[in-house]
């Protein structure tokens, strides 16, 4: 390491917090979040300046179905609510697991969980046609009813019923970016823009106001390390590469691919554009952008895909 420490933004996926095959309790995500604290602990202790940011998919979920099953009790939130509640559970969770970490290895360093709004175009075309599935699934005559009484736009998702669709629009600003350069410089570790931040229009008279849409949360996590300067961008999710033609005779994977390359398979439709596109996508444009390297592989590898040693790395050339 330099003398001056280089900043790493390292985006959690939902498995980092939630397994596919658990129910959710409290119980089971302290300890998935426990073992992906235990890795980012090790890089604030190997000197690296860390910002952290998260998904949120199966938390806002279930925060969705309970405002559904709760609905004539009490008022159900909108998206934009939701999405801060996901933000401030699962920052909880990882701000005490890291906290609790960090002092067991005699690391002084304090860990805050700021709630994060990304400003969206109204322009953006993601608004004209809703492509982000959220919250339950249901019949059709459910999903009629909704239509009809709360505008949602609802689209049948296969043999498992109907599903509630959002716009995904593109993030432009981070509102709490200044915010999270003064905190990173005086030391602090920030966790961050969690489920791709809470989207947010800016008024002519530049108020902001909550839209109910899901901006993806890798495209925001690079926004983020943009936004801060950062060397390095980590995408830590459930596998440990890249792989091109994936579940095919011919799948491969990818050890380190030039930006160009990566675009050129992009292009292709190599990745798949509800899993591992956006990934790439995000990892393309913050070394388009400055970024050193972007590196995606699983959990277990975070400081080995940081010296090119595992995991795909997209590089400049």
């Amino acid at each position: 390491m330099t003398n001056k420490p280089e900043r790493v933004v390292v985006a959690l996926g939902g498995n980092a917090i939630l397994q596919a095959d658990q129910r959710g309790t409290a119980a089971d995500q302290r300890a998935n979040v426990a073992v992906t604290a235990g890795q980012i602990a090790d890089l604030i202790a190997n000197g690296w300046e860390v910002v952290v940011t998260h998904g949120n998919g199966p938390q806002v979920g279930n925060i969705l179905i309970q405002n559904e099953e709760a609905a004539g009790v009490v008022p159900a939130m909108p998206l934009d609510v939701c999405g801060a509640q996901s933000q401030g559970q699962l920052g909880y969770f990882l701000q005490q697991a890291l906290a609790n970490l960090l002092r067991e290895r005699n690391v002084e360093r304090p860990v805050v969980t700021l709630v994060s709004q990304v400003v969206v175009s109204r322009d953006d075309p993601a608004f004209d046609s809703p492509t982000k599935p959220i919250g339950p699934f249901c019949t059709r005559e459910r999903a009629e009813r909704l239509m009809r009484e709360r505008g949602y736009v609802m689209r049948e998702a296969g043999h498992r019923g109907w599903r509630r669709v959002v716009p995904s629009p593109e993030p432009e600003t981070i509102v709490e970016r200044d915010t999270i350069k003064q905190l990173i410089r005086v030391g602090t570790v920030v966790i961050a823009v969690g489920g791709g931040g809470i989207p947010v229009f800016r008024r002519g008279d530049g108020r902001l106001e909550g839209v109910e849409a899901v901006i993806d949360k890798d495209l925001a996590g690079q926004r983020l390390a943009l936004d801060v300067g950062a060397t390095h961008f980590l995408i830590l999710t459930d596998v440990d590469r890249v792989f091109l033609d994936y579940g095919g005779p011919r799948q491969r994977g990818l050890d380190s691919v030039t930006v160009a390359t990566a675009r050129r398979h992009l292009a292709q439709g190599q990745f798949a554009p509800g899993s591992m596109g956006p990934k790439m996508e995000a990892a393309v444009r913050f070394v388009e952008n400055g970024g050193k390297l972007c590196a995606i592989t699983s959990l277990d590898r975070a400081a080995a895909a940081l010296r090119g040693e595992a995991g795909t790395s997209v590089v400049p050339c």
